[in-house]
């Protein structure tokens, strides 16, 4: 089985959040179950300086009005996945993030940036290269979401498309009319086709024409499908619904492990946790937080944002520290609550310390050092820091939503009885639901041998990609077992006339 893996960033070639870790660490399951799993995505700077072993490999031919580019072969550090780097400097050789400039603002072309990343795709899974050619495409989320449909509109032979869903929130719109300029042609642009509210949407697209959707958790799958949690596509997901399904995330257990990971001041283990007490001490020394070792101390690793309920965190932050607890936060996002946090933080110096930006060896570091993590959503597709912090004997506080319902057991005396609890969870979108969390939290603390089951509990979790790469696996000889990808409910009108998506 060869699958190729199709995505906007994978770490340490370059990260903004989640989907990176998945993008480096299901591949490499992937690999371990026997798929010929790699990896093709942009060649910004820092992946192109990052990558290993790199070489030229071809040069590609010019496409909707790029000339500049060329396919880089290297692998992953630390796991060498093979991947292909698309260097086009015009598109991807910036200054800032990768998908927004450093003020925030989004790259104006980032339709023509990312439409370029399907294109090449789509080029290497009909022509190959390398002497490598896939069965199957893995595209994720909307910035490859215009791949299936090239896959689609293909009249011969092609590999079957899968498209995970990271996060419907995020859909890749922009006006209709770049269509054609992007090779979409106009009769696609429609309301039965990829047109949503006036706009053409990548993740639309990729809803409509791939042969299997995926999303990150089961809780998400069946939300997702909700005019609450669809963000407008819950529709569109319903008419797919008999070909979507969740399969939960897993974390990379190498690269997060307390018993050796090297950004510790001293590593630990389930059956030892002494060197989690250093690690606390170092993190409140980073973050210049009183010294008191035996003071709760909660972390919080998050984008800024209402999703994030980082509005709701803002409110209570006060409280929890009149509570008596000390809190670190490690972020970015919206500059209202960047700015928000840090006027919190200066008011109660000693007690709450805010980050703005994002470190990963200070990220390790907290989830480490913390005893507990505030990991809150108003819906979460999966969210890994909650995994990250089971393994690391950190207990999470989180919302009863998406992944975060399917992963973290709440501490109800029957749960703790039964030694399955593994967490706090609630369900109020607001200040006291998230206050109750933290107060229970706080008063098991003050029963060690309960806390130190429920640390245990949350580390003895699996929470590896093996199991979950071992279902993609499978729902790749499942799509690739199709007898016609020119699948049977891709037809879509314009003016009357039926148009089948598999007509180029």
């Amino acid at each position: 089985m060869r699958a190729l893996f199709v995505t906007a960033e994978a770490h340490p070639l370059a990260k903004s959040g989640g989907l990176a870790d998945v993008s480096s660490g299901l591949p490499a399951a992937l690999r371990r179950a026997g798929v010929d799993a790699r990896i093709v995505l942009p060649g910004y700077p820092d992946a192109l300086t990052r990558l290993k072993q790199p070489r030229s490999v071809t040069t590609l031919k010019p496409a909707l009005g790029v000339a500049d580019a060329s396919l880089i072969a290297g692998e992953l550090p630390h796991s060498g996945v093979p991947v292909w780097l698309i260097n086009a400097p015009s598109l991807y050789a910036r200054s800032g993030g990768l998908y927004q400039d450093k003020d925030g603002h989004d790259w104006q072309d980032n339709g023509l940036r990312f439409a370029f990343l399907a294109h090449v795709a789509k080029e290497i899974a009909l022509d190959g290269t390398d002497g490598w050619t896939p069965d199957v495409v893995h595209a994720n989320d909307w910035h490859a979401g215009l791949l299936p449909l090239l896959l689609a509109m293909q009249s011969g032979p092609r590999p079957a498309s899968v498209f995970t869903i990271h996060n419907l929130a995020f859909q890749g719109n922009f006006p209709c009319h770049l269509m054609p300029s992007l090779g979409i042609p106009e009769r696609f642009v429609c309301a039965t086709g990829i047109e949503f509210y006036g706009r053409a949407s990548f993740l639309k697209a990729a809803i409509l024409y791939s042969d299997r959707i995926t999303t990150v958790s089961p809780s998400y799958a069946q939300e997702a499908l909700t005019s609450e949690y669809g963000c407008g596509l819950d529709g569109v997901l319903r008419s797919r619904s008999e070909v979507f399904s969740g399969i939960l995330n897993g974390i990379d257990t190498e690269l997060w492990d307390p018993s050796y990971d090297p950004h510790l001041p001293q590593p630990y283990r389930a059956h030892d946790v002494a060197g989690k007490r250093v690690c606390k001490a170092a993190l409140q020394h980073e973050f210049g937080l009183a010294p008191d070792l035996d003071r709760p101390l909660i972390g919080h690793v998050s984008r800024l944002a209402h999703q994030k309920m980082t509005d709701i965190v803002i409110e209570a932050l006060p409280l929890i520290a009149e509570l008596g607890a000390q809190l670190v936060l490690l972020g970015q996002g919206d500059p209202q609550f960047e700015a928000a946090l840090e006027d919190v933080a200066a008011r109660y110096r000693g007690a709450i310390a805010v980050r703005i930006g994002y470190d990963e060896p200070l990220a390790h570091l907290l989830q480490a050092g913390s005893d507990m993590l505030l990991a809150p959503a108003r819906y979460e597709p999966c969210g890994l820091t909650q995994l990250y912090a089971m393994r690391y004997g950190t207990v999470p506080l989180v919302r009863r939503t998406g992944g975060l319902a399917d992963t973290v057991i709440d501490a109800t005396a029957a749960n703790l009885s039964a030694r399955t609890a593994t967490g706090f969870v609630f369900d109020e979108i607001a200040r006291g639901g998230l206050l109750s969390a933290v107060k229970r939290a706080l008063a098991l603390r003050e029963e060690p041998l309960a806390w130190r089951r429920l640390q245990l509990q949350g580390m003895s979790q699996d929470f590896s990609w093996d199991p979950k790469a071992a279902k993609y696996n499978e729902l790749y000889r499942e799509v690739t077992g199709l007898s016609d990808f020119r699948s049977e409910y891709l037809p879509i009108r314009t003016n009357e006339t039926e148009v089948i998506a598999a007509e180029s």
